[in-house]
């Protein structure tokens, strides 16, 4: 196997490829911890999640659908339009498996953005536009049609993992060894 993984650092012609490792993962939350290679990079505040309401204002900077447009930050502005269970419920009852069936009884809650995000959005910042605090983390879009009709339809329904379960995911890392 001769793939590896790789963050981009800059942006537009400029940008370079660092290579990445995975540190850890909550797959629970959709979420890995990288380790990037290379000088540091400037660090970002998590903010405070679990103060979220729903109608606050929110950001993102991303990439959307990536090399398409090249490698130049985009932001975008929406609201948190719910805070919500991340489970769906099925149609069908015979589509229901064991880890379904225990995220319906259980499911954490995520924030329902009323933000358009593009693929290549997944893993953007959610912030406080005031603070610039971190509080999430885009997770998936809500796609109407067909994934490729998300381009030129694009529904204005995001979601995100609230910051707490980054928060978590690096305090456990640094508590590894070998991390």
């Amino acid at each position: 196997n001769n793939q590896s993984l790789a963050v981009f650092v800059g942006k537009g012609s400029e940008a370079v490829a660092r290579v990445a490792r995975v540190v850890s993962t909550d797959e629970e939350h959709d979420l890995a911890l990288l380790s990037i290679q290379g000088a540091p990079l400037p660090a970002l505040a998590l903010g405070d999640s679990g103060a979220v309401r729903a109608g606050q204002e929110v950001a993102f900077t991303g990439f959307p659908i990536g090399m398409v447009l090249g490698l130049y930050p985009v932001t975008h502005r929406g609201i948190v339009s719910a805070i919500t269970p991340m489970a769906r419920p099925m149609e069908n009852a015979r589509n229901l498996n064991a880890a379904q069936l225990r995220r319906l009884r259980n499911p954490f809650f995520a924030f329902q953005l009323d933000a358009i995000a593009y693929p290549g959005n997944s893993g953007s910042p959610v912030f406080d536009p005031g603070t610039g605090r971190v509080l999430g983390v885009i997770n998936s879009v809500y796609v109407k049609e067909t994934k490729e009709s998300v381009l030129q339809k694009p529904s204005g329904i995001s979601y995100a993992i609230p910051a707490e379960h980054v928060q978590a995911i690096m305090e456990r890392s640094s508590e590894e060894p070998g991390s």
